[in-house]
């Protein structure tokens, strides 16, 4: 069962946390071929796309969904630098770091997200011109 179109990837992200909000406002920033589409996590659809590819409800942070398959921590993050390419290619170099370190890595700052940037009191709604691409 296909969730969006083979061209697009789908971002799940915690929209209370303002670290995941704030890459999602860089990300549309620079995703000029609008290659990405959001939910968040909490969200019906975001529920319904985690139930339907058995995501662990301990995964809170962010998921890449892209051809029906899903990555998480690191790889998530990697996976969606390259497909940003530009500058965001920098960010690959990371890849020859064993992922365990990075999942490490990963880990660590998604767990003190909340301590270190803060937690929004409502979820994060988009402006008006890029609503389209949130579902």
């Amino acid at each position: 069962m296909t969730f969006v179109s083979p061209d697009k990837a789908l971002i799940l992200f915690d929209g209370y946390c303002h670290l995941c909000s704030r890459s999602v406002q860089l990300i549309l920033k620079f995703d000029h071929q609008k290659q990405f589409l959001f939910a968040p996590l909490s969200g019906k659809i975001g529920e319904e796309i985690k139930n339907r590819l058995i995501i662990s409800e301990t995964i809170d942070s962010i998921i890449l969904v892209e051809n029906d398959q899903f990555y998480i921590e690191s790889e998530a993050v990697l996976k969606i630098a390259d497909r940003l390419g530009g500058l965001f290619n920098l960010v690959l170099v990371a890849r020859i770091l064993p992922r365990s370190w990075r999942d490490y890595l990963y880990k660590l700052i998604a767990s003190n997200r909340f301590n270190w940037f803060g937690r929004r009191n409502n979820c994060m709604l988009p402006n008006p011109e890029d609503a389209d691409r949130f579902l």
